[in-house]
Formats: C-alpha cells, sequence, structure tokens
C-alpha cells in the first residue's frame, strides 16, 4: 500500500503526464500550421508516449489501491518564435520531469516502498532517453543555420528520427 505522500506525489506526476500530453499536442499543431510536418508529426508522437506514461502511472496506483486523482491541468503555450525554441522548451520541461521522477524516487526509497522504486525505474530511463533525444535534435539543429531551406532540413531531420522512434515503438510491441 502506498503511503499518503507517494500517493500525492504519484498524483501529481500523473497530472505533470497529462499536462505534458496537451502540451505536446499543441506543439504539434503550432508546427503543422507552420508546414513543419515532421516535427508536427514527432510531437504526435510525444504526446501519445506521454499519454501511455500518465495511463501506467494510473494503472500503478490503481493495483496498489490507491486512487488516482485527475486534477486541473494549465493550458500550455501556444506559439513559439522558431523550431529551436520549440525543442529547446520540450528539452526544459524533459529536465523538469526528470526531476519530478528522481523526487518520486527519493521518497519510494526513503519509505522503503521497493515496488515503487522498482517500478519508477522505468520512468528513470524513460527520462534520460527523451533528453539524450531532445539533446541531439538541439545539438542538429545548431548545426544547420535555421534560415531558408535550413528549416527545411531540420523539419526533414526531425521526421526521420520520428519514423525512427515509430519504428522502434512498433517492434517493442510485437
Amino acid at each position: 500500500m502506498l503511503s499518503d505522500d507517494l500517493t500525492k506525489k504519484l498524483n501529481a506526476q500523473i497530472n505533470s503526464e497529462s499536462y505534458s500530453v496537451v502540451l505536446y499536442l499543441q506543439m504539434s499543431a503550432w508546427c503543422s500550421s507552420k508546414g513543419y510536418d515532421g516535427c508536427a508529426d514527432f510531437f504526435r508522437l510525444q504526446a501519445n508516449e506521454e499519454k501511455q506514461h500518465m495511463e501506467k502511472l494510473f494503472d500503478y496506483m490503481l493495483e496498489t489501491g490507491a486512487l488516482p486523482l485527475l486534477g486541473q491541468i494549465a493550458a500550455p503555450p501556444t506559439s513559439w518564435d522558431n523550431v529551436r525554441e520549440i525543442f529547446h522548451a520540450t528539452f526544459e520541461h524533459e529536465i523538469k520531469i526528470s526531476k519530478d521522477i528522481s523526487d518520486l524516487v527519493e521518497i519510494a526509497i526513503a519509505e522503503k516502498d521497493f515496488s515503487t522504486h522498482n517500478f519508477l525505474q522505468w520512468y528513470v530511463a524513460e527520462q534520460h532517453e527523451e533528453e539524450f533525444k531532445l539533446k541531439s535534435i538541439l545539438d542538429r539543429i545548431d548545426m544547420i543555420t535555421a534560415e531558408g531551406h535550413g528549416v527545411y532540413t531540420i523539419d526533414r531531420e526531425v521526421c526521420r528520427l520520428t519514423q525512427q522512434a515509430a519504428s522502434s515503438v512498433t517492434k517493442e510491441r510485437y
């Protein structure tokens, strides 16, 4: 059974993951409105991943006898100045999520809740992967000029990475 503190923090994480879904859908919409179809697909895929992360937490809480509570989430930003800014915002958001997961792990360890600690290790690995992926995209953006055909190149590169990620997800499921 989860402690009251851990229940509260896991519920907060469920709501953070829900916010991530909405944020990435909004980012997808912004990219699509600018004609950045590869980036739009990337953020749509990210939103779907975040939904799965939220549902995984939701189910874990139910399995442990705790009640998941879905709270109100803030509206995300609706526009960014350029492709680099949107990916930088995403990177910063994922760093915050990583810190939140680390805080959850710390609480689980302090409470000697080894089941929750074990469960959270998947999130630790996932956040490492997310940060690495976004840092790689930012590094590529910085290598390419963001003027004219540079934005097209960035969009194509993100599209390629999205297709690889989608292929990887498909392979994991089967």
